[in-house]
């Protein structure tokens, strides 16, 4: 998604809206612990601004519903519209907490008509309102619809207020135990083609940042099979995470394929696979020695590259170790 710019800043209403209304529990079976939630969330968040003209990016659970957030529960009660890839599904997500929308409050965006659908957003915050958007599960707009949305409200001068929440990536990242401080690329969903999903491996081999994989159940023999060349690499299988049934394993790459066959319920869920990042490893006499005398000619990133291309080391490894050299030579 495009970054903010100083113009988009200036388009945004400012930050006085009209007084909050309180969100309205449904009544019988609302009056339990949702309908205290609600009440906890109206008193958490009422007194913040919620400005009308803007586009609340909203994050639902990915599974469990517990891990919804205060401020997302007051936000689905208070917006206008809300704005979401299936609607059935969001129907069900907002009665689970006791939040009564009429269907005519909810409108379908999803990857088939987002780009038309987004106009249609952009014409209802042009009247003032708050539109929420919220995809199936998890954080819109990384894997799932809403990117195209936001540029459009941004590109028409209107504001866009994420609010944090439940997403599948992070969640696996954070128990993965994954060590190595290189960062991580986000790669989500495979080729679902033979041909192209081997070759997407091969290309993702020579990354040594980790790298955050989604699957569906009906392909996930195929992506273990796919990804075994990687042989020893660690890779972390995330299933049916925050649900009644998560399952969280690191094994090598090499393994698994075995490990999906043993067991008929290791290949039913929604996957995130995180395959971890090249351990750090200390440079080799030659690729060292390469590296001490190109740092004398040369700058240091200049020195490394080529002292990579000529010792065939990790680039990151020399790295690491040149700014080591660097620092370790007297002023």
């Amino acid at each position: 998604m495009p970054p903010l710019t100083a113009s988009d800043e200036i388009a945004a209403p400012p930050l006085t809206s009209i007084p909050d209304a309180p969100p309205t529990p449904v009544s019988g079976s609302g009056a339990t612990a949702w309908s205290r939630a609600l009440a906890a969330a109206h008193d958490t968040s009422a007194h913040q601004n919620h400005p009308t003209h803007t586009l609340y990016v909203v994050a639902t659970p990915i599974g469990n519903l517990a891990d919804i957030t205060l401020r997302a529960l007051h936000v689905l009660s208070l917006c206008d519209v809300i704005a979401c890839e299936d609607t059935r599904h969001t129907q069900q997500l907002l009665r689970a907490y006791g939040i009564d929308r009429s269907s005519a409050q909810l409108l379908a965006l999803h990857q088939h008509n987002e780009h038309e659908a987004a106009q249609t957003v952009v014409a209802r915050l042009a009247q003032g309102q708050r539109v929420a958007y919220v995809s199936d599960a998890g954080t819109p707009a990384i894997s799932d619809p809403g990117a195209r949305l936001v540029d459009a409200t941004r590109q028409a001068g209107f504001r866009v207020l994420p609010l944090p929440g439940a997403s599948s990536v992070t969640t696996a990242l954070s128990a993965s135990g994954m060590t190595g401080g290189n960062g991580f690329v986000f790669v989500g969903f495979m080729p679902s083609k033979t041909a192209e999903r081997q070759h997407a491996v091969h290309a993702l081999a020579s990354e040594e940042r980790a790298m955050v994989l989604l699957e569906a159940p009906h392909r996930i023999e195929a992506l273990a099979l796919a990804l075994s060349v990687l042989g020893e690499r660690r890779v972390t299988v995330g299933r049916e995470l925050t649900k009644q049934f998560e399952q969280i394993d690191t094994l090598a790459a090499s393994e698994l394929p075995a490990w999906f066959a043993a067991k008929p319920e290791r290949q039913r869920g929604e996957f995130v696979l995180v395959i971890h990042d090249v351990p750090a490893v200390a440079a080799t006499g030659d690729g060292l020695r390469v590296l001490q005398l190109l740092l004398a000619e040369l700058p240091l990133k200049t020195a490394v590259k080529l002292a990579a291309e000529i010792s065939g080391e990790s680039k990151n490894t020399l790295y690491d170790q040149a700014l080591q050299l660097k620092n370790a030579k007297p002023d």
